[in-house]
């Protein structure tokens, strides 16, 4: 009765689905779309980007502390970094310090080998130049250098064979002065040469007055050293030795002569003088170590630890004294 269309509308009920308000629309970018729930590319960490899940070095993915056995291995980890990195380093700054010690070496070497050559150039050329500017010749100057380290050589043999003598070479060397000086002037004066030619005028006139007295000194001084050899070889028995004097007086007279014969003039009778005083030197030396005459048992107490056995000797003999088996036996 007077019932319209609203008396015939049912109200709606949870059962029906057409009931049931609309889902909400996903907001939408504007621009762009909404890729479905289900793409593991965007929202869902467990299927997207794993380094993103990665928990920190040091925890657990469940987020717990890490354990005894974890932390041993980082710290020894760290450590063998750390240790390496100091090994690096050492490397690099010991490969400093050896290319810092080879250039040092090498200007060192440099330094040695200038230093040597220039003691070789002192050394070497001062004869030379002594031996120019003084003799006139630098060939006196290597003569007289070899002849000079030789008497060197000898008295420091003697030095050593004979500690604290110094006769034994002082008195040489004096005597050597002396023969030096004698000859250095009798030559350098001409002396010989004037002896011999006064002579020649005497003896062989004819002869020419240029050689006239070498002549003279080289024939009258070879004969007299072969008479004065003969017989000093016959006096030693046999006619060996009597023939080798013959020779070597023979061989010593003519070099006399040759040395006394010609007039040198200053320069080389200085340089024949100081040859003679060396030569002096040598051979006196050289006669004193052939001779001997050394204190071999003082030579021996520099070379052997006397003291020190004795007194090796006295400790060992004090401590078996005191020691309680020797007091037994």
């Amino acid at each position: 009765m007077g019932v319209g269309p609203q008396a015939h509308r049912q109200e709606p009920t949870l059962d029906d689905p057409l009931s049931q308000p609309p889902p909400p629309e996903a907001s939408v970018p504007p621009g762009g779309s909404v890729p479905p729930a289900s793409d593991p590319a965007v929202g869902d960490p467990a299927v997207g980007d794993t380094a993103a899940g990665d928990p920190p070095q040091g925890e657990s993915r469940s987020g717990e502390a890490p354990g005894l056995r974890d932390q041993i291995g980082a710290t020894r980890g760290a450590g063998q970094r750390l240790i390496g990195a100091h090994v690096e380093l050492a490397k690099a700054e010991f490969g400093d310090i050896a290319d810092a010690a080879k250039r040092t070496g090498g200007l060192a070497g440099i330094a040695l080998g200038a230093g040597i050559v220039a003691g070789l150039l002192v050394t070497i050329g001062l004869p030379l130049f002594l031996g120019e500017a003084i003799f006139g010749s630098m060939g006196w100057g290597i003569l007289l250098g070899v002849l000079f380290l030789i008497a060197v050589a000898l008295a420091a043999i003697i030095a050593a064979l004979r500690p604290g003598i110094t006769a034994s070479i002082g008195r040489p060397f004096l005597i050597a002065a002396v023969v030096g000086a004698v000859v250095g002037v009798v030559l350098g004066l001409n002396l010989t040469n004037r002896g011999w030619s006064a002579l020649a005028e005497v003896v062989v006139p004819s002869i020419d007055p240029a050689i006239r007295p070498l002549v003279v000194a080289v024939v009258g001084l070879g004969l007299l050293g072969a008479i004065l050899g003969l017989i000093a070889g016959a006096m030693m028995g046999g006619g060996g030795p009597a023939i080798g004097g013959l020779v070597g007086g023979a061989v010593l007279g003519i070099v006399l002569g040759l040395l006394t014969g010609f007039a040198p003039g200053r320069r080389v009778g200085a340089a024949i003088g100081v040859a003679a005083g060396l030569i002096t030197w040598s051979a006196l030396l050289a006669a004193g170590i052939a001779r001997g005459g050394f204190d071999m048992d003082a030579l021996k107490d520099r070379f052997w630890p006397a003291r020190t056995i004795e007194a090796t000797k006295e400790t060992i003999e004090w401590a078996r004294e005191r020691m309680p088996l020797s007091r037994r036996s």
